[in-house]
């Protein structure tokens, strides 16, 4: 079977732990959510079927050993647990980006899970999944992007209250063009926890209206 591919490109990882290093990026079409401050609408549908195979051979065909596979909601199609081993046993290292609302159980352990973590924002937090806390290991990151005092107020509790910040990366993501870096840099300093501010890299570079960068 193949997947709905939105976009392929190679760019500067533009968040998580890996923010700046080069990576393969792989968009693949469709999502669940409807985030107020989505940044890529346009993979909600449209794309070109490309099956696994052809996947990893774009990625084989690239300088880079770090792929990204992304959205849109990477999970919601069947062949993407599929797609990120064979994209492991080809050598890459594999991050996967998850809007938090699927289950993130079927993905290889191998891979590095970003779980994005809808605060009230967004409008879609009632979309959450908790059960995929538990899952949750020190290789993975969690998300929050933060449209405003209020958001970080909410994801402070939700930090405390799954003791994320003890088990792995956890990244405050303001919504770029809303939320002043300085006063989110402000805001994790009071907290004394070890939360890591985590812009959108491609938009200061690229702009926010670039696509695949």
């Amino acid at each position: 079977m193949a997947l709905v591919v939105c976009e392929t490109f190679a760019s500067l990882m533009g968040e998580s732990t890996r923010a700046g290093m080069p990576a393969y990026f792989i968009r693949l079409t469709g999502c669940n959510l409807r985030c107020r401050y989505c940044d890529t609408a346009y993979a909600y549908e449209g794309g070109s079927p490309m099956t696994v195979a052809a996947l990893v051979d774009l990625a084989r065909s690239q300088p880079h050993r770090l792929v990204l596979v992304t959205g849109g909601e990477p999970l919601l199609q069947p062949e993407t647990p599929a797609l990120l081993t064979d994209l492991l046993d080809a050598g890459f290292t594999v991050c996967l980006e998850t809007n938090g609302s699927r289950p993130i159980g079927a993905v290889d352990t191998r891979v590095h899970r970003i779980l994005d973590v809808k605060c009230p924002g967004s409008n879609m937090a009632d979309h959450n999944l908790w059960a995929n806390m538990d899952i949750l290991t020190s290789r993975d990151e969690v998300k929050f992007v933060v449209a405003d005092q209020l958001d970080f107020t909410w994801a402070l509790e939700v930090i405390i209250n799954f003791r994320l910040a003890e088990r792995l990366p956890v990244l405050i993501s303001p919504v770029f063009g809303q939320v002043a870096l300085k006063e989110a840099a402000a805001w994790i300093l009071a907290t004394g926890l070890p939360l890591r501010l985590n812009p959108q890299l491609h938009k200061y570079i690229w702009g926010p209206e670039v696509r695949g960068v």
